[in-house]
């Protein structure tokens, strides 16, 4: 995870969460922190790999302040990044679920 600055000195609850997607498989977390900053303070950002290769998998997510999302979506969404579209959306927490548990009423 790259952290620039110190989030630690700022108020945490003032930043979002962005998915960022169809990012090309070369993609560096330090080229993402650069085009995102661009419009705003990254706080941090953490592309996915897959757990048993190993290799990217086209997507990541970055912590920005909450005042610059929506500049920053508007501003890179459909954006062009080593010859693909980006895709850039709030993220938003997957629900945790119960468990298994199979089907019983």
């Amino acid at each position: 995870m790259c952290k620039p600055g110190n989030p630690a000195s700022g108020d945490e609850s003032n930043v979002k969460k962005l998915y960022v997607g169809n990012l090309p498989f070369s993609a560096t977390e330090d080229e993402i922190t650069e085009l995102f900053g661009q419009h705003g303070t990254v706080h941090s950002v953490a592309l996915i790999n897959d757990r048993e290769t190993g290799r990217p998998r086209g997507f990541g997510f970055v912590e920005m302040d909450d005042d610059a999302i929506a500049g920053t979506i508007q501003a890179l969404d459909g954006s062009d990044m080593g010859g693909r579209q980006l895709r850039v959306n709030e993220a938003h927490d997957k629900p945790r679920g119960g468990g298994g548990g199979g089907g019983r009423w």
